[in-house]
């Protein structure tokens, strides 16, 4: 099985603040953007100056899919694009619901997961009430 490299630079800073239970997506100073994936320069105006700032948090399912497996590899689960009210898209899951009962346009609301021993923390959505 191939080792995972360990993470460098902006991913470093993402996991790390992962691991220790917050969500921080980057802020561009200079076009006062927001961006996600972790980078060094901003996508948007190729500035430099990206500060980490804690997003609401919330946001809208943009794409859903449910992978199918069998009950004792774990069962379906759901992959989703979210995109945050800050206007970045990410990839996630949405839990608390059958994964075949995410829908395009529900509102979710992120949260930090921790992972099982030797797995990362990661970022997951939960369904929003109402």
């Amino acid at each position: 099985m191939p080792q995972q490299q360990a993470a460098v630079g902006p991913d470093k800073a993402y996991a790390d603040q992962l691991a220790a239970g917050q969500f921080r997506i980057q802020h561009c100073q200079d076009c006062k953007r927001h961006v996600f994936f972790p980078r060094n320069i901003c996508p948007h105006c190729g500035g430099d100056t990206l500060a980490w700032v804690e997003p609401k948090g919330t946001g809208t399912v943009y794409s859903t899919s449910v992978i199918r497996r069998k009950p004792d590899a774990g069962g379906d689960y759901n992959v989703v694009l979210v995109d945050l009210d800050e206007g970045v898209r990410m990839m996630s899951r949405v839990e608390g619901i059958a994964p075949a009962s995410v829908r395009i346009g529900m509102r979710v609301q992120a949260r930090v997961a921790q992972g099982k021993e030797g797995e990362a923390a990661l970022v997951v959505f939960d369904p929003v009430e109402g």
